[in-house]
């Protein structure tokens, strides 16, 4: 059985607007699916529906077999599944430390020993959890981000864009971490124009082209391809 099992997904901004128009999409349990493809082909809209930002206009989204689909946000994270949204997705005047103790809402009493744990694994973060997050260069703040998502110790992680914004290196610092998240047992679903990079750490794919499923197999496979090539990653 899927981690995560969407089935002719119909959704979008109102009753008129559907976005996707029945997306079919899984993720195995310890896998790294991208999700690639032009802009506006409902790349983010597909993470927002499965977070529970978005009710389903029609089709079905299951978590190890439960509907998920419709349900209101802080009950999808309970179940399981954290999501890291492009923008605003720190408190900036915050500290980091503080920032993290936000991320542990939902399990306050364990905030302290999952902290520790975030700082072994982001030391960057430990160096400055008495910082302000407005402080932090951009491919920190996408690391605290991610760092307030894990406190929920989630069985998939939704990243919206991790890389946008970024400069070269720092975005592959990024990667890095995300390969290094995964490792550790977290299942992660990744939406990224970076598709090259995307592609590399991911064990399957799906590109999605105005709402619809276009392809979808191993990720070595698409990037592989000459067309995918041609038309996705720059030739």
């Amino acid at each position: 059985m899927s981690l995560l099992r969407v089935e002719g997904l119909v959704t979008g901004y109102g009753a008129s607007d559907e976005v996707l128009k029945g997306i079919d999409f899984a993720v195995d349990a310890g896998e790294i699916v991208s999700v690639i493809g032009p802009n506006g082909a409902g790349k983010s809209t597909l993470l927002k529906a499965i977070a529970g930002l978005l009710r389903p206009g029609r089709g079905s989204i299951r978590l190890n077999g439960e509907a998920i689909g419709g349900r209101a946000p802080r009950d999808v994270c309970r179940l399981g599944v954290a999501y890291v949204p492009q923008e605003q997705n720190i408190f900036s005047t915050m500290t980091v430390r503080e920032n993290l103790e936000m991320g542990g809402f939902a399990d306050p009493a364990g905030s302290r020993h999952k902290i520790a744990m975030v700082f072994e694994r982001f030391p960057v973060l430990a160096e400055k959890r008495r910082h302000a997050a407005r402080t932090l260069s951009g491919g920190e703040r996408q690391m605290l981000a991610m760092a307030m998502a894990l406190m929920v110790e989630p069985k998939l992680l939704l990243l919206d864009e991790p890389s946008a914004g970024l400069a070269p290196l720092a975005a592959e610092r990024l990667f890095v971490s995300i390969a290094a998240v995964h490792r550790e047992g977290v299942s992660i679903t990744m939406v990224e124009q970076n598709a090259r990079e995307a592609l590399s750490i991911a064990q399957r794919a799906y590109i999605l082209v105005d709402g619809r499923n276009h392809r979808s197999g191993p990720a070595a496979e698409l990037a592989a391809d000459p067309d995918i090539r041609r038309v996705f990653l720059g030739g």
